[in-house]
């Protein structure tokens, strides 16, 4: 197997992990959970023009809404930059805030980043978001290293200007090591 194949797998293994971890221990959590993430009270959503005017119940045009929102008369938890839209500080429609749940949870309306959060593999990493109280860093940590098996070791780092995203990295455990070029000089 090359080099890009190994890390391609590697990636593929910490996403199911990821996945698998959250199935089992942030999802069920959501219900009961004290700060829904579907609040937007700390977090933005990215969604697409699509799930705008789905979610929003929007009649006109994408180029009309634009319009709107530029002259300051669109929702005021919608940004559009860069192609997309961003909310924020406002609920997301389909947040059932009675139920403690989401309306479109597995159809393809959902935007993916309510998939993704709070711990998703990102360029050959998981990232956990510490913002969801229902992620055990501990708790992941170990999943991880289950999944992977004993020939990985997990690495663990905060961001500095966010220490609530941490990075988990993954090395080969007893990486190899390259023989030294040492002259040895006889005695």
């Amino acid at each position: 197997m090359s080099a890009k194949d190994s890390r391609r797998f590697l990636a593929q293994e910490l996403a199911a992990a990821a996945a698998a971890y959250q199935a089992a221990a942030v999802i069920p959590h959501c219900a009961e959970c004290a700060k829904p993430c579907c609040r937007l009270d700390a977090l933005v959503l990215e969604l697409e023009w699509k799930q705008v005017k789905t979610l929003w119940h929007l009649g006109e045009s994408r180029p009309a809404f634009d319009k709107q929102l530029a002259a300051g008369k669109g929702p005021e938890e919608i940004r559009a930059g860069n192609g997309l839209y961003y909310i924020h500080s406002k609920p997301c429609p389909a947040y059932d805030d009675a139920c403690g749940s989401c309306k479109i949870y597995g159809q393809e309306l959902k935007p993916q980043g309510c998939s993704d959060f709070p711990v998703y593999e990102d360029q050959g990493s998981v990232i956990a978001d510490l913002r969801c109280e229902a992620v055990d860093l501990k708790a992941l940590v170990a999943w991880m290293a289950r999944a992977l098996g004993p020939e990985f070791r997990v690495i663990q780092s905060a961001d500095e200007e966010f220490p609530f995203m941490v990075t988990l990295s993954v090395k080969r455990a007893g990486g190899r090591r390259k023989p030294s070029r040492r002259t040895v000089t006889p005695a």
